[in-house]
């Protein structure tokens, strides 16, 4: 199937099926979009978790927004723990390897309730091919987020996919749906993107594998002490701002 054409949510009944979809905005500027995946967890992209000089940031420094949309939004917390994956290298030179491990997981200082946001599951399964869709905010639309419906997984080699699906920056984190039925579920995350002989394709990973390490890291990492790191330098939220990983 075709792609379909990127739609801003502008209205509540767009936006509601997709309000765990959220933007999560450090505090001195920049932002990336973010996936409730649990009452206290958001999914999203490692080197949204650093600053522009690839200095890993505090936890504290971060702030997840739920159905962000023109200022209002269905929940706020601030960020208490941070689990990236061991092998994710901010200015790692083996791309492959680098976009493959372009995960992040968040635990939130307290949950935000089902009743309120029903988290997204993810997707056990790997996905080689197929259509996808992806709820983002970015450059250019950074109040408001956006559904692409219908893009595509094209290609899926080294634990890396290339999809054809519209983003940009601040689109780093977007959740990618995989849809089977009445199920919805995240079958990837965008990092980036790349140009192969001049096609633009979005960079994303297989996630199922990486989620369940990070979720025993979170809990193996919850009593150790944390030290505070004071130092950022992502400027303000503008369109310069937003995390976006291209090779």
């Amino acid at each position: 199937m075709a792609e379909t054409a990127l739609i801003g949510l502008t209205r509540a009944e767009q936006a509601s099926p997709w309000k765990a979809v959220g933007r999560l905005d450090m505090r001195d500027g920049g932002y990336c979009t973010g996936t409730l995946i649990a009452p206290d967890l958001v999914l999203t992209a490692a080197h949204c978790t650093f600053d522009t000089q690839g200095n890993p940031l505090a936890a504290q420094k971060l702030a997840f927004r739920a159905g962000f949309r023109d200022g209002a939004m269905d929940a706020e917390r601030q960020v208490s723990q941070i689990a990236r994956p061991e092998a994710y290298e901010y200015k790692g030179t083996d791309f492959a390897k680098r976009i493959a491990n372009d995960v992040a997981l968040l635990r939130l200082e307290t949950a935000i309730p089902t009743h309120v946001i029903s988290p997204f599951k993810v997707e056990p399964r790997v996905m080689q091919r197929g259509d996808v869709s992806v709820v983002s905010y970015g450059r250019g639309r950074d109040s408001l987020p956006s559904l692409q419906y219908t893009c595509a997984v094209v290609q899926s080699t080294q634990d890396v996919m290339l999809m054809n699906c519209d983003t940009t920056f601040g689109s780093s984190g977007a959740p990618v749906f995989r849809r089977d039925g009445t199920k919805i579920r995240i079958v990837s995350i965008v990092s980036g993107y790349v140009k192969i002989r001049g096609v633009r394709r979005t960079t994303g990973m297989e996630l199922p594998t990486l989620v369940s390490q990070l979720k025993r890291q979170l809990v193996v990492e919850a009593d150790r002490p944390v030290g505070r790191i004071k130092r950022i330098n992502v400027g303000t939220r503008t369109s310069s701002s937003a995390k976006f990983v291209r090779p």
